[in-house]
């Protein structure tokens, strides 16, 4: 049997690797061309330490000295002593370059593109034939070559990362940029089209508790990915609410997907909120954190924040304020270009 890792660093780049039944993770990185640091393997030095962010894993020996029982309780392992009983996530604080690895380079075609509005459009693009098998954390992104140009955007993925060749990217348009324009006005179905991958440090870590997402634009591209999975893992019962703040109503999209994916998790409830309604305008308005409630977040949970940076900034002060639980906030700023 073997299960597959995700090995994460500082940098957001990310390689997904097979770990053997009974192998230590830091072979397996070894036998895959990962140079994870190391020095004693005989769990002492330290040196091969991470952070196990999903997944079970069983260690044969750590020293008192190496990593302490409060580091243990946090997921703290050493590469050189863990073995795999499940599928995991492991994240390094270290730069992938210090491990001798660089993206990995993925060609498709443009198989759709949906102008949404002035503002937002959805793209997809099925990978060639013969092209290497593609996987992410959701939420990660992947930077897409702009085609007639040596320029590259970073965008997020929008589905889940299944088995399909097909990817999908909810992308926000500007009134003048290199991929907007290109979007806009050059990109036909059938266009060859290449990005690099995986990238990103914003992922969903293994849910154990309610799930708090707060969205700003297509921001929302993020969580479309990790609503999409959790639909098909399995949701493992917890709540989910998400928050979407847009500036106005022409900016919202994909609430086909929303709601169908409402139908398909347990416990997961939407809110659209519109900075700069029109009259007819029914739903929350405002900056987003004038929907959020306090007295819906008095158990821990966990807070995912996507989208620009003021929102980010609002939300966390939002937080800090506010006579909520004990939680923990992971964030993305999604800045335009």
């Amino acid at each position: 049997m073997t299960h597959r890792a995700a090995i994460i660093f500082r940098d957001g780049l990310t390689q997904f690797i097979q770990v053997e039944q009974n192998e230590k993770l830091l072979d397996a990185a070894f036998r895959h061309g990962i140079q994870l640091p190391l020095d004693c393997r005989e769990g002492v030095c330290a040196t091969c330490r991470g952070r196990c962010e999903s997944g079970t894993i069983e260690m044969e020996y750590v020293d008192d000295e190496a990593l302490s029982a409060s580091e243990l309780e946090q997921g703290y392992m050493l590469a050189c002593q863990t073995r795999l009983t499940s599928p995991g996530s492991f994240y390094f604080d270290i730069d992938s370059s210090i491990c001798n690895l660089s993206q990995q380079n993925y060609r498709g075609r443009v198989s759709a593109l949906n102008l949404l509005s002035d503002t937002v459009a959805t793209l997809e693009i099925r990978l060639d034939e013969g092209s290497p098998e593609l996987h992410y954390l959701p939420g990660q992104y992947a930077r897409i070559q702009i085609p007639g140009s040596e320029e590259s955007r970073a965008y997020s993925y929008a589905s889940a990362s299944a088995q399909s060749a097909v990817v999908r990217f909810l992308i926000r348009l500007l009134p003048s940029g290199l991929m907007s324009d290109y979007l806009r006005q050059r990109c036909q179905v059938g266009d060859s089209i290449s990005f690099t991958a995986p990238f990103g440090a914003f992922y969903l870590r293994e849910v154990k508790r309610p799930l708090l997402f707060v969205a700003g634009g297509t921001g929302l591209s993020a969580f479309l990915s990790m609503l999409e999975s959790l639909a098909e893992q399995g949701d493992g019962g917890q709540p989910i609410a998400l928050y979407y703040g847009v500036n106005r109503e022409s900016e919202i999209s994909e609430l086909e997907r929303l709601d169908a994916l409402s139908q398909r998790l347990g416990d997961f409830s939407y809110q659209v909120v519109v900075v700069e309604p029109g009259a007819e305008w029914q739903g929350k308005k405002g900056w987003v954190t004038n929907a959020l409630e306090s007295h819906l977040l008095q158990q821990p949970f966990d807070a995912y924040l996507c989208g620009p940076p003021p929102m980010i900034e609002a939300t966390c002060n939002w937080l800090s304020a506010q006579p909520v639980a004990e939680h923990q906030v992971y964030f993305e700023r999604f800045v335009s270009s």
